[in-house]
């Protein structure tokens, strides 16, 4: 799917001069922290980031995947270090943080891509609260204590850039997702106040809003099966465009359209999206016959 990168006059010139000059990416010799990165676009991301010169530090759960994707970084010539750290440990976070911090002074950029979705009915959703409280743990709280833990660092040196991965859905309202999307939202809303705050260190935030990506996270939604979906490569590219380039937010066209549309005609729009809940039931996963929390990952 198209997406409108919302760049700075800077941002663009900076673009246009690199590739005029051949000149380094922004992120070479720089340290760049990716969560999720063992699978999906976690994975692709550092892939990508690594191959612009930057120092990927990888975190996920699964300590085999991320070896195998620092074995893969390191045979192209690249440099990646392996962190195992499970985001719903506080804890866990905030040692992880203080390894990064010990071995590394700070962290340059960091990508909060790990997360999870649910795509499941209020009618099968009133007896299931935790599906509210695992989406937040991972989805918001996680990130936030992650990045919470490393701005200090980053506003005292004078630059940082966070990215999150979150999902159009913050702008279409989509139904059957009222867990997964609130807690992006509220990640979303999150990183856009802390930016503010943050701007006078030169430490910015990128919101990207992606749409349907063909990872893991999709394959228990059986209505996704036959829609078109970006691969976690395309996803990864937009997400270092962002690294690079810094801007406030990437959006979708049709994510765009349905922002404007629910200010414009918001009872439309509701009738619009009531049509398509009852159009596209809940998935076996949904009823119980299957999980409808997605593996990690984020699309």
């Amino acid at each position: 799917m198209p997406s409108l990168l919302l760049q700075t006059p800077r941002a663009l010139v900076g673009r246009v001069v690199r590739r005029v000059t051949g000149a380094p990416s922004p992120l070479a010799h720089r340290t760049v922290l990716v969560t999720g990165a063992s699978s999906g676009i976690g994975e692709a991301t550092a892939r990508a980031a690594a191959r612009r010169g930057a120092h990927v530090l990888l975190a996920a759960r699964r300590q085999d995947q991320l070896d195998r994707v620092v074995a893969d970084i390191e045979a192209e010539g690249g440099r990646a270090t392996a962190y195992v750290v499970d985001l719903v440990d506080g804890e866990a976070v905030d040692a992880l943080v203080v390894r990064l911090l010990s071995e590394h002074g700070s962290v340059d950029y960091l990508v909060n891509n790990a997360g999870r979705s649910i795509r499941r009915s209020l009618a099968l959703s009133y007896d299931r609260f935790h599906d509210f409280e695992r989406t937040m743990a991972i989805n918001y709280f996680g990130p936030v204590r992650l990045t919470l833990g490393l701005l200090p660092a980053m506003r005292a040196q004078g630059f940082g850039h966070v990215v999150n991965i979150v999902t159009w859905g913050v702008q279409v309202k989509a139904p059957k997702f009222s867990a997964y999307i609130a807690s992006k939202t509220a990640l979303d809303t999150w990183s856009r106040i802390a930016g503010r705050e943050a701007y006078v260190d030169n430490v910015t935030f990128t919101n990207i809003r992606v749409s349907l990506v063909r990872t893991a996270m999709v394959a228990p939604t059986e209505a996704y099966a036959n829609r078109r979906a970006a691969t976690p490569e395309q996803a990864a590219e937009r997400v270092v465009r962002a690294l690079e380039d810094r801007p406030i937010t990437v959006n979708t066209l049709p994510g765009a359209a349905a922002e404007v549309m629910n200010l414009l005609a918001p009872r439309l729009m509701d009738a619009a999206m009531s049509a398509a809940d009852r159009r596209f039931p809940d998935s076996s996963a949904a009823r119980g016959t299957g999980d409808a929390v997605s593996p990690a990952g984020t699309g």
